[in-house]
């Protein structure tokens, strides 16, 4: 592990270790101006002299290409994406950004960046997938590409896509609580509007306005607890807040002020009880943007829970003693078979899949609650420190790899929503005669996010249930091996999370395959019998993500490593 860099903003060493940020920053500049250059003049006062202006006026022919934004953002989002690449592929530096005083505010890590990839990644497909999908008349009307809206309006909706993606790295580099909570709220307040950006259409107001309030009442709650908990410690640094609670955690004031923090993370993770505006906001957003909240803005709030459970309030002991273990275990599998429940009875698309969204937060806590089992510490033993980051391995896996399926499933209905609309099971009929390969596509995307082997699904949850399971095992594993007799009773709880999760993915499968079944062996709904719209960048996304979801299925090794060094990172901060 290298040695970790102190540098001050604007410093030197400062550049290089935020230049995807700043790539961001510049593409939003971009974004701002270019779409906005015409024609304008100004006349020189007292004078008939008038002078070129460029801002404003008769906009030129490429300027006022409504789909100039689309690539404006996605370049960015791309160039950011695969800046952060070449950083892997260099070798990693730790930098810590200070102030003067010596304040810590941002930590760039091998953890870190593998949160950039997933924010990138997902932001850069649902832009390029995007770019013919505004149309005037809103979600499930059948209009020609020619009637999308101007590129001004464009501009707008890309400038949150870049906004968000900013607010989400901050996120994932912030190392002051208050830092955190900008770039969270950055990041929602961009989403919040996304989902409602086609105003025009009834199904997206309402939605976006369901998403706004219940995410505003968690963020309050989240900024009352932020509150509760500098007048505890008098810092919100990351530092001084894990020191105190190792001394004196357990009194009621800090308790109640991380449980409201964490309110504002469920909410983003979709967790039971914070997921009641989820399945709303899917269904009333663009695809894409349904497709980035069910991946990134997930990412980011369990980035947040990391930071939270397994930094700033670690567990005192490995005997899953600490209360929010406990909580944190019992939401897991409450959360995990709710969304899968909720799941079969919906006969729409895009709510079935916010309801699968849901269930797999519950598979992402049970890996949290996992490695929370362990004090996350490098003094802990070999054997738990080693099981501990094999399960924080297995979570930024299944991290990584859901943006491939899960918004390759979203960016397949976007196409449906433009042949007019994807809002019952029965609009995905005959899909498999109308166009094979999209059949073909959201299958592979359906039995990966079933776990069906050999796709990247398998993968992420096999190992996620193995590192529970080793977990669960514990120091009794070389004792067994020797000849040692043990009973289920003498596992840690944990155990029961793995299980849950092999039992609550079997209910999984009837759902997803039951996407399979309409799209092979059903019928065009009357009057959706033709071809599809046309529209390469999407089918470019698209066929992106089957790539990734078939490739690290048989073939993730790399990617597994590169994981495992994130995870490394993250136990090595303190």
């Amino acid at each position: 592990m290298s040695n970790l860099s102190r540098v001050e903003p604007f410093s030197d060493g400062f550049v290089s270790a935020m230049c995807p940020e700043l790539i961001l920053f510049a593409g939003m500049l971009a974004l701002i101006l270019i779409p906005n250059l015409g024609k304008g003049t100004f006349r020189i006062p007292g004078t008939q002299i008038r002078l070129p202006w460029l801002l404003g006026g008769q906009r030129f022919k490429i300027t006022s290409d409504p789909r100039l934004p689309s690539w404006l953002a996605t370049i960015t989002l791309t160039a950011a994406f695969l800046n952060v690449l070449y950083i892997f592929s260099q070798g990693l530096d730790r930098t810590l950004i200070v102030t003067d005083s010596g304040k810590e505010l941002l930590l760039i890590n091998g953890f870190s960046r593998v949160f950039e990839l997933i924010f990138f990644g997902a932001l850069a497909l649902a832009s390029l997938a995007s770019m013919n999908r505004l149309q005037v008349h809103g979600i499930g009307s059948k209009v020609s590409e020619s009637e999308l809206y101007n590129n001004r309006r464009q501009a707008d909706f890309y400038i949150l896509m870049v906004t968000c993606a900013l607010g989400m790295s901050v996120v994932a580099l912030a190392q002051d609580l208050f830092v955190l909570f900008i770039g969270l709220e950055l990041a929602s307040f961009s989403t919040y509007v996304l989902v409602a950006f086609l105003k025009e259409s009834k199904v997206g107001a309402e939605s976006g306005m369901k998403y706004f309030i219940v995410g505003s009442v968690a963020s309050g709650v989240g900024l009352y607890g932020l509150s509760m908990l500098y007048l505890w410690a008098g810092s919100l640094q990351f530092s001084v807040l894990s020191v105190a609670f190792a001394e004196s955690g357990t009194t009621a004031l800090p308790l109640i002020g991380i449980g409201f923090v964490l309110v504002g993370f469920g909410f983003k993770v979709s967790a039971v009880p914070f997921h009641f505006a989820a399945p709303d906001a899917y269904a009333g957003a663009t695809s894409p943007v349904a497709g980035v909240l069910a991946t990134a803005s997930k990412a980011m709030g369990m980035l947040g829970l990391v930071r939270m459970l397994l930094i700033v309030a670690a567990p005192e002991s490995s005997d899953g003693s600490a209360i929010w273990l406990v909580c944190l275990g019992a939401i897991a599998a409450i959360t995990m078979t709710w969304g899968n429940l909720a799941a079969l009875g919906s006969d729409n698309p895009k709510r079935m899949l916010a309801y699968s969204s849901v269930a797999h937060a519950g598979y992402m806590l049970a890996a949290l609650t996992a490695v929370g089992a362990w004090n996350w510490d490098s003094t802990v033993s070999g054997d738990a420190s080693a099981a501990a980051v094999a399960v924080m391995t297995a979570l930024l896996l299944h991290l990584v790899v859901l943006v491939a399926f899960k918004l390759g499933a979203f960016l397949v209905l976007s196409i449906l929503e433009s042949d007019g609309g994807a809002s019952r099971l029965s609009s995905l009929g005959g899909l498999a005669k109308r166009e094979p390969l999209l059949a073909v596509a959201m299958f592979i995307f359906m039995i990966s996010l079933a776990g069906v082997p050999p796709m990247a699904g398998f993968l992420s949850k096999l190992l996620v249930i193995m590192g529970i399971v080793r977990v669960a095992v514990g120091d009794m594993g070389a004792e067994i091996a020797d000849g040692g007799m043990y009973a289920i009773g003498d596992l840690h709880w944990v155990w029961w999370l793995a299980l849950l999760m092999v039992l609550n993915s079997a209910i999984s499968m009837f759902y997803y395959l039951r996407v399979g079944v309409v799209m092979f062996f059903e019928e065009p709904e009357e009057g959706r019998e033709g071809p599809l719209p046309a529209g390469w960048q999407v089918r470019t996304a698209i066929l992106a993500c089957v790539l990734v979801t078939l490739l690290v299925g048989v073939a993730g090794d790399s990617l597994i490593r590169l994981c495992e060094m994130a995870a490394q990172s993250l136990n090595y901060e303190w």
